[in-house]
């Protein structure tokens, strides 16, 4: 393959907002960082400060034309799959360069722990930094290279994994492939996440890389690998006794369903609530904007996926079970609350500032989603059904309005249900159909609908308000793969096709 070199100094932005505030600094780090409470301090910026939803989302089959008058560049320019040459808050731009800011305050950590070898204190931020590593890594080569594929992942571009924190102005790096960034993010992984601890986060552990988060990322990793006995491995690992059920938001209880909308956007992102297993402050505008958005899950997505059909349907019968997800707004800003804006003030007496937005990155439902595809592609379909009957019991109620509950003697899903549903005698198909579709409404407004795109070579249609034109995306089209920033071009990182 040919070699591609990125000259650029987007990395030296980790520990300052620019490169004059950078240059500003002490240049070694390590005179700085000399206690583990230093390091851990450092590594609350190891983690993405922005979010993929907005560009991820609009990308996906999951995005309608809702036909409001107008939309922003950052929400429409995805939807019609264009290269989007543009720093905005929320472009693909932005989460670049945040996750290799990112990436370069692991590197620093990691740097300032090699000067304490063989003390135990330093360990378990040794194990997150090399988490926070591979998971920024991974993010962007699944966004920016294409989706892994054992067959064509040794000569597929990359992106450049970065271990050695900056120390010049410009720096010199190979793009390489994205069989060798697995091969780094897994090593990352294998080191890393013998060393974690628990007991290193005694105040804010939801925003850092604790046992059932590197677990959960870690599924999420060999999902992609399909290397699916690794992922039910990491799955039980992740969970007391492998029981993922208590952890699951009960979205259509009585005590959820009842609370206010502000109450619902609050829970969704706090670190007290048992799904929620690694959040992130992301600088966004995805919290005011998300159900305004001419092109995102609108009133046609509702009726088809939450109020429509599913699996769980009881044959011969009017009784249906929808999801029990809230849903408030008019028909074109229509949303269930997940998200809600964290407005922060450049000082107290300021009328301007920036905003941001909780962003949960791991999630017991996707970890439970993760072990029941692996468990299907290993033939495992009881195993499957299990996963797939506890999460319904914590979404479905009843389309009797009267009486919105969840029976499972009504709503349990079976082999026979899978087969009249989807029209199929091939249970696994049916099995990964149901999977796909049960994510598709649980992290609708959340971007991780393009996953599944992306490992499935999922086709997309996007067709507009009037219904007179359609977009297609199909399974080999190269605008699947992101292109890289304007601005790493520039610097010689070579482009994706197009």
């Amino acid at each position: 393959m040919k070699k591609s070199f990125l000259y650029t100094s987007l990395l030296l932005l980790a520990i300052s907002s620019g490169c004059k505030k950078y240059l500003e600094k002490t240049p070694d780090m390590r005179t700085e960082l000399d206690s583990p409470e230093k390091v851990a301090e450092l590594l609350t910026s190891a983690y993405p400060r922005a979010t993929y939803f907005t560009f991820a989302e609009a990308m996906s089959d999951n995005a309608e034309d809702k036909g409001v008058a107008s939309s922003d560049l950052v929400n429409a320019a995805p939807w019609f799959w264009r290269d989007m040459e543009f720093r905005d808050l929320d472009s693909p731009d932005f989460y670049w360069q945040g996750t290799y800011k990112a990436i370069a305050a692991a590197n620093h950590a990691l740097e300032a722990i090699a000067q304490h070898p063989g003390e135990d204190a330093y360990k378990p931020y040794k194990g997150e930094a090399l988490l926070a590593r591979a998971y920024g890594h991974f993010m962007l080569v699944t966004f920016f290279s294409k989706a892994y594929n054992k067959g064509t992942a040794a000569s597929d571009p990359g992106i450049p994994y970065v271990t050695q924190p900056e120390k010049v102005v410009v720096g010199k790096y190979e793009r390489k492939t994205v069989a060798y960034v697995y091969e780094q993010i897994e090593k990352d992984i294998l080191e890393g996440l013998p060393l974690i601890s628990n007991a290193a986060y005694k105040g804010a552990p939801k925003y850092h890389f604790t046992v059932a988060a590197a677990n959960a990322f870690a599924t999420r990793f060999y999902l992609f690998k399909k290397d699916y006995a690794k992922v039910l491995e990491h799955a039980n690992k992740a969970f007391p006794g492998g029981n993922i059920l208590p952890f699951l938001r009960e979205v259509n209880s009585v005590a959820y369903r009842s609370q206010e909308p502000l109450v619902k956007e609050a829970e969704y992102t706090k670190a007290t609530t048992k799904a929620n297993l690694l959040l992130a402050e992301a600088n966004s505008v995805w919290g005011r904007s998300y159900f305004s958005y001419r092109y995102g899950p609108g009133f046609k997505f509702v009726q088809k996926y939450l109020w429509g059909d599913n699996v769980t349907r009881v044959s011969r019968s009017d009784r249906r079970g929808i999801f029990g997800f809230m849903l408030y707004g008019r028909e074109e800003t229509i949303r269930t609350p997940k998200f809600r804006e964290h407005f922060v003030k450049t000082d107290v007496n300021a009328t301007f500032g920036d905003p941001y937005v909780m962003a949960p990155l791991l999630t017991a439902e996707e970890v439970l989603f993760n072990r029941a595809e692996a468990n299907i592609e290993l033939g495992n379909y009881d195993a499957a059904l299990k996963d797939l009957n506890d999460y319904a019991s914590t979404r479905i109620i009843s389309n009797d309005s009267n009486d919105p509950n969840y029976y499972p003697q009504l709503f349990t899903i079976t082999e026979q249900k899978i087969r009249d549903f989807y029209g199929t005698f091939d249970l696994k198909a049916g099995l990964i159909s149901s999977l796909l579709d049960f994510k598709r409404v649980e992290f609708f407004f959340e971007g991780m609908r393009w996953f599944d795109i992306l490992r499935h070579n999922l086709p997309v249609v996007h067709t507009t308000f009037d219904g007179r034109n359609s977009y297609v995306l199909g399974p080999n089209d190269p605008r699947r793969v992101i292109q890289i920033p304007q601005e790493a071009q520039s610097a010689g990182l070579e482009l994706n096709p197009r």
